[in-house]
């Protein structure tokens, strides 16, 4: 067995730090335990990884025993994008839903209630919160994951949102610079493009990232898109003009940079994940997200062989990439010494995530009908469900009514027929009908038309973005689809 110098060494444990990979499985693999002595210092964790809190508890600790201040990341924004309760819906609401109160004392309490959570199971580095601005009503992946469309707003709950997650010890990662809200496509798919000037990306898109800088967010991740203001040949991840020059030089900020996802098609179908990794360390970044969609050792070693065969090779600095393992290093460092005693930060607020759903509720009756008081039909009017909120979680007001109105029946209905579909189904049944960005979905708008014409006297439940005029005996717009936000309008609909 050839014995590796130590130089060699070195680098192929700074090639193994910057990479931020997840795995298969509920507890680790062997594989995943070895690159963690080889150098590995983060681990991801997505909802193929979670079963329960007390489980994740236990797979970081299996983890930690390896390397004691190991990162171990994972994408929890609340809302309708959540990992640790990817089965069963968040117990808080998202960030639209926190910018419909605009309180941001409750802000930083829900941030901080969700840090603690995190901690307790030892997740140390959350890739949240979403610090872009929703200006582009049409957004297919950003929507209720931002704290709204007005600038000054994103802003100051992007920065109570960091303030309270990192006071539980858990870093943040504001994303998706220099900001995903005016996009049309979703990178997930495809290379998104903004095209506006300089200045409205100075004034608009920039200003949440600036206040999440002074708020001290411990990192920032780095969008898959195309800002020709910016750079017109290189998407952000890729761009040393965006990256180096504007966010660590323009705005002075000196944290860890990771990425998006790398196996997303807007940098694999474009560039491939190897090339991908090279040029966005080169430009910048110091930490590789990897996992989404590949977890698995083989991918690990391309990445890491691909990063040193450039270092030898000349197209990629050596002092570049051992300045990003060290970034990685320093976060490990202050998430180890922020660790809370026993893994609990602060004290327990566990009704904060329902308090905010609850204010976030709002209602525009026609007229005066009573609450429901006799189980109802819920048709469910379901769009397909964007990557980065998964279709595992469940979503919705039918299990909170089934609940509180025992023999509600429910379905989901998609489509062109979607309306006559769910008026069949419902028969002579009350009708709550269920939408997510009715605004974005003509078949969704179409279904209203033909149960409202048949059916006045419908109940219609907001759950995405409430673009659309509120129509429906009783109109409710949650500004979000967590499980606390249907408990919230089912209580409404309800009268309890």
């Amino acid at each position: 067995m050839t014995t590796l110098t130590r130089a060699t060494d070195t680098l192929t444990r700074d090639a193994l730090a910057v990479l931020q990979p997840g795995f298969a499985g509920t507890t680790a693999p062997d594989w995943l335990l070895r690159r963690i002595g080889e150098g590995l210092a983060s681990v991801a964790l997505f909802g193929r990884n979670v079963t329960s809190p007390e489980q994740v508890a236990a797979l970081t600790a299996q983890l930690r025993a390896e390397r004691e201040d190991l990162l171990v990341a994972i994408d929890e924004e609340g809302g309708d994008v959540t990992r640790l309760e990817v089965r069963t819906g968040s117990s808080f609401p998202g960030n639209h839903a926190l910018g419909a109160v605009d309180d941001v004392g409750l802000t930083r309490a829900v941030a901080a209630e969700l840090g603690r959570r995190l901690a307790a199971a030892g997740v140390n580095f959350n890739w949240a919160p979403s610090a872009d601005v929703n200006s582009n009503p049409d957004n297919p992946v950003i929507g209720v994951r931002a704290f709204g469309s007005d600038t000054d707003l994103v802003a100051r709950h992007t920065a109570a949102y960091i303030t309270g997650m990192q006071s539980a010890g858990v870093a943040t990662s504001a994303k998706h610079f220099p900001g995903h809200g005016d996009t049309g496509i979703d990178s997930h798919h495809a290379m998104p493009r903004i095209d506006v000037s300089a200045d409205v990306l100075a004034e608009r898109d920039l200003v949440p990232f600036r206040a999440a800088v002074a708020a001290g967010s411990r990192a920032v991740m780095s969008a898959h898109i195309l800002v020709p203001a910016l750079d017109p040949e290189l998407p952000a991840t890729l761009s040393r003009r965006i990256l180096t020059d504007l966010l660590r030089g323009e705005l002075g900020y000196d944290g860890l940079i990771v990425t998006d996802g790398i196996e997303m098609k807007a940098i694999a179908g474009t560039y491939g994940i190897e090339r991908g990794t090279v040029m966005a360390i080169a430009a910048g970044a110091d930490a590789i997200c990897v996992g989404g969609g590949l977890h698995d050792e083989g991918t690990v070693r391309r990445l890491s062989d691909a990063l040193v065969e450039a270092v030898r090779t000349g197209e990629l600095p050596e002092e570049r990439l051992a300045d990003a393992a060290e970034r990685v290093r320093s976060l490990s460092r202050w998430a180890a010494e922020n660790r809370p005693a026993d893994g609990v930060a602060g004290t327990a607020d566990g009704d904060v995530g329902l308090r905010a759903a609850r204010r976030a509720l709002r209602v525009t009756v026609a007229g005066e009908p009573a609450p429901l008081t006799e189980a109802p039909y819920v048709a469910a009017l379901t769009p397909v469900a964007n990557i980065a909120v998964g279709d595992e979680t469940p979503w919705g007001v039918a299990a909170e009514l089934i609940r509180l109105l025992p023999g509600t029946e429910t379905g989901s209905f998609n489509g062109a027929d979607a309306g006559s579909e769910a008026l069949a189904a419902a028969g002579s049944r009350r009708i709550v009908a269920v939408v997510r960005d009715e605004h974005r979905h003509p078949w969704m708008a179409a279904a209203l038309d033909v149960l409202l014409a048949a059916r006045p006297d419908t109940i219609v439940v907001e759950m995405g973005v409430p673009r659309a005029e509120p129509r429906g005996a009783v109109h409710l717009a949650t500004h979000g689809a967590a499980r606390v936000c249907g408990r919230a309008a089912a209580e409404a609909i309800a009268g309890v």
